[in-house]
């Protein structure tokens, strides 16, 4: 995984990059990882790069604004709102989690806190409940000390990096 630059952002920061890297490169089968705030922007996400023999060719080409971390952040804001939308309307209480089973791929969302998602693109054969099992430990861990001071932190340094600056 390469990991982003942490020049200059809090503890706070730092932690959550450490726990976003931990969970890519401990749980087998994880491709690729985005934390997404309420408004569906991306705060944190994995470079996916360092498992492109675990996909075929037409998955790893991929294009957007920032790659598959975009894709990846867009999907999960979408899924998101539909999920939250379909609680209110059958007024079952929050969504925990969703999970979308496909052919070649899995897709997993968590909230975290007030509305950010943590989403995780796993692969064919990866373990569902160990992803699940994980990503729970980092909802855990994150979930507190994600706070709109920190989220903005981390939505900069995502657009300091996006055009090559320092914060």
């Amino acid at each position: 995984m390469t990991a982003p630059s942490t020049f200059g952002l809090s503890s706070e920061a730092r932690n959550l990059h450490w726990l976003l890297s931990n969970l890519v490169e401990e749980v087998p089968g994880i491709l690729s990882v985005a934390v997404v705030s309420s408004d569906g922007l991306l705060l944190l996400s994995s470079d996916d790069q360092h498992n492109t023999d675990a996909r075929d060719v037409r998955t790893a080409k991929r294009s957007g604004p920032r790659g598959s971390a975009a894709d990846l952040a867009t999907v999960v804001s979408g899924i998101g709102s539909l999920t939250v939308g379909a609680s209110k309307l059958m007024d079952f209480g929050p969504v925990k989690h969703t999970m979308v089973a496909m052919d070649d791929g899995s897709l997993f969302v968590m909230s975290i806190s007030d509305g950010s998602l943590l989403g995780v693109h796993g692969a064919a054969d990866c373990d569902m409940s160990v992803v699940a099992y994980h990503m729970a430990l980092f909802v855990g861990r994150a979930g507190h000390v994600l706070t709109p001071e920190l989220r903005s932190e981390l939505r900069k340094n995502l657009e300091n990096e996006s055009t090559g600056s320092r914060p």
